[in-house]
């Protein structure tokens, strides 16, 4: 997202432009089709376009190439990885860890409701059709700290310390396995 840049309604792909819905209730209902697991790869990327584009039919190498080019330059998220450096301001590798998924946006979807309410009186229903998923992903990438959201996102990636009690750490680890995520 950059705030100088209009919020992308349309692009050009293959010299045709195409009209995109990137609402965020649209977009959330293509990461639920993505997480169909009895239909095939291609049959996601037909349904996923049908939502943000139209109903028009594609080739089957059109759906899966224009597919990917829609997913990767307006959907996907990318987590912000940080480089450490040497003294000389060389990159130290790192082995790549996976990240810890401390949101779902099902399972969640009551305290990102009731955390936008809170934090910007937003209500996400009345924003159904109208708000960008860009816009959606920054406001709540910028929840305060005392939204529920926030504090679920904190009792989700607590780690014991040998300065925590062995009363608080009973009371975090019940905690994160009541508000663990369920597998996917």
């Amino acid at each position: 997202m950059r705030l100088n840049d209009p919020l992308v309604t349309s692009f050009i792909y293959d010299n045709e432009e195409y009209d995109i819905d990137l609402s965020f209730d649209t977009v959330l209902d293509v990461y639920d089709v993505l997480d169909m697991k009895h239909l095939r790869d291609y049959e996601k990327a037909r349904m996923c376009l049908s939502l943000l584009l139209d109903d028009q039919e594609y080739e089957h190498s059109e759906t899966i190439n224009l597919w990917n080019y829609i997913y990767l330059n307006f959907i996907h998220v990318e987590s912000k990885e940080i480089v450490k450096k040497d003294l000389l301001g060389n990159p130290i590798p790192t082995p790549k860890e996976e990240k810890e998924r401390v949101i779902d946006f099902e399972q969640d979807a009551n305290y990102i409701y009731a955390s936008f309410m809170q934090a910007y009186g937003i209500n996400l229903i009345e924003q159904q059709g109208k708000m960008h998923w860009k816009e959606f992903l920054a406001l709540l990438d910028g929840l305060p700290s005392n939204t529920r959201m926030k504090e679920i996102i904190k009792i989700r990636t607590w780690k014991p310390s040998k300065h925590d009690s062995s009363e608080y750490k009973e009371q975090m680890k019940e905690l994160q396995e009541f508000y663990a995520l369920d597998d996917i």
